[in-house]
This record gives C-alpha cells, structure tokens and sequence, in this order.
C-alpha cells in the first residue's frame, strides 16, 4: 500500500531542499520495499505572486487526507498580503490550526564531524552525543493566535495588541506529548536520565503560573521521570552553557520558536534543523531554515535539515501504522546522514566544505543503498 505524502516545496531554497528528500525517499523505496504516493502542491509567495492565492484549492483538504506532509519553505520580501503579512503564512497557520498540530518538534542534535556556531569560525567544544534533546513547544495557541490588532487614528498607527492565550486543553496535552516522548528516548547525555524541563516565565505572567500548574499535574501521571524547571531566560543560558544535561523541554510558542533557534547553533547551525507539527491525527514536516532567497537557485545549501525531516516523518509513521520496517528506513536515514558527515567529503559550505546541495543529497541516498545492500 502506498502512504500518501503532500509536499510543499513552497519558496526559495525550498524546492531545491524538497528535491533531496524526495530522492532519499526514493531511495527508501528501493531499500525497504516501501511505496509513497508523492503529491506535489505549490504555494508561497511566488504562488501568491503568479496566480494571487497562497496555495491552490483542494491543497489543504489533499494534506488531511494525507499520512503526512513535507514542507519546503515559504516567503518572499516582495511577497506581502494586504494586510501586511507575508504570503505563504497562511499554509503554515492553515495547516497547524486547521489540522490541529498541536506539538512542535524540535530535535537537536550534534552529529559527528560537525562544528557548532558559538565561536567565530568552526571551533569544535562538544563532542558528538553531548548535544541530543527535544524541545517540544505547543503550536496552537499563545501570542500566535489571532487575537491581536492595531488601533489607528487619523492614518497613524497608535497602538498594537498581541493576546497571548494560554488554555488548559492546549497545555495539558503538549506536556503530556512531551513526556510521552521523554519515555522514547534515552535520557538525557550528561547522566541518561529521563527528565521533562518545563521551561516557563511563571515568575511574573499568569499563563506561564498556569502552564507550570498543569506541568506539575501531568507529572505526576510519569513517577518515573524526572520534574526540572526553568525561566526562559536562565534557560536560554543553561542551554548554551550545558546541553549535555536536556532530554525533552516543553514550553509555550513563542518561547519556545525563539529557544528552538538559539538551539540550533548547538548542531551546526539550520542546515542540520528538522522540525515536526504534529497532532494526534495529522503531522507536517520541515527544516526550520526558511526560504532563504539569496540562495535560492545556486545549489549551494544543505539539504541534512530536509533529510533530517524525512527521518522524522518516516519514524512518525512507523509509530504511528507499527510498521517496524517504516521505523527502519528512518534509523537507515540517520544514519546515513552520520556516515556522509563522517567521511567528510561532501560537506555544504556551512559546514566547511565545498559540496553542492544535490551532491549531499546523492551522496545520502547512496549511503541507503550501499547500507541495504550490505544488510
């Protein structure tokens, strides 16, 4: 039976990125004796551009009825909304609320042979294995509701209002997905204990008193792993300073969209950053590195951030449909990623190479193949 997968290859680098993971996926056909049915959609801002929608009709329903979905990237500069937002804005939103997408995941991870950013340059600090957690952040509501809006008088703008909304329902249930995923995984690098950091500013706003409350009930429900704490500030600190000690955070949105872009510095910067939206019927998947127009066209940027989304969605599936051999593909895909990365010779620019994007891309999918071949 073949899985339905939409991709949105959307803007920029988006459809060059979105090109690799469909031939990893491929890749995975020929290895694992699985089948997709990939449907492609455009949309974006050079959509909105070329026709005056953001995606065509029939696209959103095609992604519900769909087992998963791949984004590219979307955004142009020159593509605005009349209301002022840029075009594309409206597939994320229209597929994380209209879906119901309610966990944002973040992995981040350092692979072998990959230098962090913290320092100018590319100067190593961690070894492979002390970075590795999660950052769960709930995506439906907070400050990205839309419950906001401007006051104008006379044709000056006098005054902005962002609401953030934090409910009982939106938080109980990301909390309890991240520590459900705590259970999954391995604990955290520093002393492989399973822990769920609540990472709030409960110290002054009453949604986060109200986000740490609910935190403290789910807790309860999982004796066996550990309860930590954190202000958003002091934990943008800790994370920099000591990330061998994270396994899984869960914070609001906006909290967490800045945290989880601070975070990839920890990995090798967004060319290495995967991203899922994921709810209990639907999931989306993407590298979290925009659309990045500079580049668009040149061949030039890394494509393990979109290979790395793949492996999310593979693995999401294979939990989802217990399909063991689905769950395979997506170790395969890892690590492949981890072989390319350490033998070194087909590296992007970002990462101290001269490789082009669909050499990186090439050379994972034959990682897949050798790695099945040899199996």
């Amino acid at each position: 039976m073949a899985h339905k997968v939409v991709l949105l290859p959307g803007d920029g680098v988006g459809p060059e990125v979105m090109r690799e993971g469909v031939q990893v996926l491929k890749a995975i056909e020929a290895a694992y004796g699985l089948s997709f049915d990939l449907v492609p959609y455009p949309c974006g801002g050079q959509h909105y551009l070329d026709t005056g929608e953001e995606w065509p009709d029939g696209a959103f329903e095609s992604c519900k009825a769909a087992d998963a979905i791949l984004l590219g990237a979307v955004g142009l500069p020159q593509a605005v909304l009349p209301n002022g937002e840029i075009a594309g804005i409206g597939v994320v939103f229209g597929l994380r609320f209209g879906l119901d997408l309610y966990a944002n995941v973040r992995p981040t991870k350092l692979y072998p042979n990959v230098r962090h950013k913290i320092h100018d340059g590319f100067k190593q600090v961690w070894e492979p294995g002390k970075v590795d957690f999660v950052i769960v952040r709930e995506n439906t509501e907070g400050l990205y509701t839309p419950a906001r809006g401007f006051l104008e008088r006379g044709g000056t703008r006098e005054l902005a209002v962002d609401s953030r909304i934090i409910t009982r329902k939106g938080a109980e249930r990301v909390i309890r997905f991240a520590f459900e995923l705590s259970k999954q995984r391995d604990g955290a690098p520093t002393d492989r204990k399973r822990r769920v950091t609540c990472v709030d500013k409960s110290n002054v706003t009453a949604g986060c008193k109200l986000f740490r409350q609910i935190y403290d009930e789910v807790a309860a429900s999982y004796p066996t792993i550990q309860k930590d704490y954190a202000y958003i500030d002091a934990f943008q600190q800790w994370l920099i300073r000591s990330p061998e000690g994270y396994d899984v955070a869960v914070t609001s949105n906006v909290f967490g969209d800045i945290a989880t872009d601070l975070a990839a510095v920890l990995q090798g910067g967004m060319g290495m950053a995967a991203g899922g939206n994921i709810g209990d019927a639907h999931a989306m998947f993407e590298p979290i590195h925009g659309s990045a127009p500079k580049h668009a066209g040149k061949d030039e940027v890394n494509p393990i951030a979109m290979i790395l989304a793949v492996q999310m969605m593979l693995d999401w599936l294979g939990r989802r449909k217990g399909d063991k051999a689905m769950r395979e593909a997506a170790t395969a895909v890892e690590k492949a990623v981890v072989a390319v990365l350490k033998a070194g010779k087909t590296l992007t620019y970002d990462l101290g190479g001269t490789a082009k994007c669909s050499e990186v891309g090439t050379a994972v999918a034959s990682a897949i193949s050798k790695r099945a071949k040899e199996a």
